[in-house]
């Protein structure tokens, strides 16, 4: 793959009629380093490969010429086996990310999916690193979207307030999805999918804000509203106790969050 890359990347640059200097100041190193990337000699680090395709005005995947049906089944199946990981074990899910980073260097869904599971604050540098790779360089909004979101979460952990609503405030305001618009316009297998998938988006967007509601009212010294709040957020999760495992997923939205109903009810105990 080394040899493959380092051609794509010299047939792009001449193509481009650009010297390996001007690709190298561009991406900031030395023109030394790309020398070795077009003889095969090294790889590119892999934060350079969204700014790489971007100078080219390629897609990642079209940089190392993979089949982009098969690269987006691929990827998707990575990402589902990561998912069983998210709540229960998000060592485990980043690993299995990263090892598919490893396979297609530069892949966006990859890369968001990775800063979506990195904990902040702990690696909060990191993560805004990534985030402002991931905004520069994606043509995909829906990612570059997402991007800023984590990347507000972020700076607001490391104390920048400020950039956090400035980086919030880049965001558009939209009151629907895609999934709920499909869910309410299509018919049979595409209404069926879409509907499943906005069900588990809404339930755990609910159970987040009740939960930041509730802290607020506790902040505030309203300890019955902040219970009221919480023992809504009960109710939601014990709400889908008899649901059933879609496809699309491994766990229900009370699998996945069962665990974090003893920190719920140890919050109500707290409040009487």
């Amino acid at each position: 793959m080394n040899i493959k890359l380092g051609e794509k990347i010299k047939y792009l640059r001449k193509k481009k009629n650009i010297s390996q200097e001007i690709l190298a100041n561009y991406l900031g190193i030395s023109f030394q380093a790309v020398s070795k990337w077009e003889n095969g000699a090294t790889m590119p680090d892999v934060c350079l490969i969204p700014a790489l395709a971007s100078f080219f005005g390629v897609s990642t995947d079209e940089l190392f010429d993979f089949n982009l049906y098969e690269i987006e089944n691929n990827v998707n199946d990575i990402v589902l086996k990561s998912s069983e990981y998210y709540y229960c074990d998000p060592e485990m899910c980043e690993k299995i990310l990263r090892e598919g980073l490893k396979k297609y260097p530069g892949n966006d869904i990859l890369l968001n999916c990775i800063i979506g599971v990195i904990p902040i604050p702990e690696r909060s540098s990191e993560v805004i690193d990534m985030c402002q790779i991931l905004i520069e360089c994606t043509k995909h909004d829906d990612i570059k979207y997402d991007a800023y979101r984590i990347l507000a979460e972020a700076y607001k952990s490391i104390g920048e307030y400020s950039l956090a609503k400035a980086t919030i405030n880049k965001i558009p305001e939209i009151y629907f999805t895609k999934l709920e618009v499909a869910a309410l316009l299509l018919d049979g297998e595409d209404m069926y999918e879409a509907a499943h998938k906005q069900k588990n988006l809404s339930a755990d967007s609910l159970i987040e804000m009740l939960i930041k509601l509730a802290d607020f009212y506790n902040q505030a010294g309203e300890k019955e509203k902040s219970k009221t709040q919480l023992l809504i957020v009960k109710k939601v999760i014990d709400a889908f106790k008899d649901d059933f495992t879609a496809e699309f997923f491994k766990s229900t939205i009370y699998e996945t969050r069962k665990d974090f109903l003893k920190d719920i009810e140890t919050k109500i105990d707290l409040l009487n």
